[in-house]
């Protein structure tokens, strides 16, 4: 399928892709609420024909998947857009602002659900043009964590058939119009721990009669900070954060316990798999030796997001033609998490960056930030793209 023709087609779709997306951002919804938000896609996928409909997952009314069949045989591919919103009050003065109070698209899935159906679009276009099948997954609860939508999805059959697996991202850390990718690991993996340690309470002026939980917890703080600088070969990306501290309530009581609670990031699926064990090691032992017990829970959340070699290469290959080489740039890995991970440990995988930062449009802001909003300009391009990746996988290419 001629990349011209689905570029020429995705620009003839900027003013409907701007308003659904604006539209999108009006009516944001929390995830495993994104009711009205898949019905509308549901329809829309009606309207354009797409088989095999299906809107619910985890027995909610949230999540629609539907296929788009070729005229010519081919293999199967999926495109995801994630579609749910974040709790947070929008400070953005815009003719769109989110019209829910304490819910806005702070982190752009309004703009994925607007660029994939604009995909569905353009290729029910070229249906007739099309190699096998495109499936369009629009996941709820990306943001969700333990409970995220890739899992449910995956479990409840979205990708069963399908071969490989593509999907972008908005990107306000990447100047507007510039497309970033990176083969193999692309963005971390995210666990979440809590740390309670037991000592004994007493007065605050006889300490020597307690079993001290803070200067512990204290302890355990900044010996857990060696574990990334002495264990870790210095190579290797990990982060170990502490967010989260509690102990006591008034000054003159040493309390019974103390809670440390924060999260792991890293890149590396085996590194991630050694932490926990790494964590309770230390946290065992600096207890014992201050004569307090440790209890560490340990959750595993996002896997590490890897993308495919030869799926990256397919996906930048299309993007030299959408966007230009120098518009085509490798990105560092971002420390940030996502659920599209899920998909990749599953099938081949690759996921880009779509540049949005654009200060003179206020588009400049980080995600996940009241005042958060999308430069619409590129989403064309990011539409064009998905469906020349879809087109070209389809009909056998595979970016070697």
């Amino acid at each position: 399928m001629n990349i011209s023709s689905i570029i020429e087609k995705a620009n003839a779709l900027t003013e409907k892709i701007t308003e659904l997306r604006r539209m999108f951002h009006a009516h944001p919804e929390l995830p495993w609420l994104e009711v009205e938000t898949s019905l509308f896609v549901e329809q829309y996928l009606r309207k354009l024909g797409l088989e095999n409909i299906r809107r619910g997952f985890d027995g909610t009314q949230s999540g629609v998947v539907a296929d788009l069949k070729g005229g010519k045989p081919g293999r199967c591919v999926a495109l995801r857009a994630d579609i749910d919103a974040l709790p947070l009050e929008e400070e953005n003065d815009i003719p769109y602002k989110s019209t829910y109070s304490g819910v806005m698209h702070a982190c752009g899935h309004d703009a994925h659900t607007a660029v994939l159906l604009g995909v569905a679009e353009i290729l029910s276009s070229m249906k007739d043009e099309l190699c096998g099948t495109v499936r369009f997954l629009f996941q709820p609860a990306e943001e969700a964590g333990m409970h995220s939508g890739a899992p449910k999805m995956i479990e409840e059959g979205a990708l069963d058939g399908v071969e490989a697996i593509g999907g972008l991202h908005v990107w306000a850390l990447l100047e507007s119009g510039k497309l970033g990718y990176r083969i193999g690991p692309v963005m971390a993996s995210a666990d979440i721990w809590d740390l309670k340690i037991q000592g004994k309470g007493g007065h605050g002026a006889m300490p020597h009669h307690a079993v001290d939980p803070t200067v512990t917890a204290a302890t355990v703080i900044s010996t857990l900070q060696t574990v990334v600088s002495r264990e870790i070969d210095p190579q290797e990306t990990v982060v170990l954060s502490i967010g989260k501290l509690e102990a006591g309530t008034a000054v003159n009581i040493i309390p019974d316990t103390a809670r440390v609670a924060g999260n792991v990031r890293t890149t590396n699926p085996e590194i991630r798999a050694r932490m926990q064990g790494i964590m309770k090691r230390v946290a065992d032992g600096i207890c014992a030796a201050m004569r307090c017990t440790a209890d560490l829970v340990y959750t595993p959340i996002y896997p590490v997001t890897v993308n495919d070699p030869a799926m990256t290469q397919l996906m930048r290959s299309v993007a030299v033609e959408v966007f230009g080489e120098e518009r085509v740039v490798e990105l560092p890995v971002a420390m940030g998490s996502e659920d599209f991970s899920y998909y990749g440990e599953k099938i081949p995988a690759a996921y880009v960056f779509l540049g949005i930062a654009d200060e003179a449009k206020g588009t400049g802001n980080q995600h996940h930030n009241p005042k958060f909003n999308v430069d619409d300009e590129p989403l064309p391009k990011g539409a064009a793209l998905l469906a020349g990746f879809a087109a070209r996988f389809t009909a056998g290419g595979s970016g070697s």
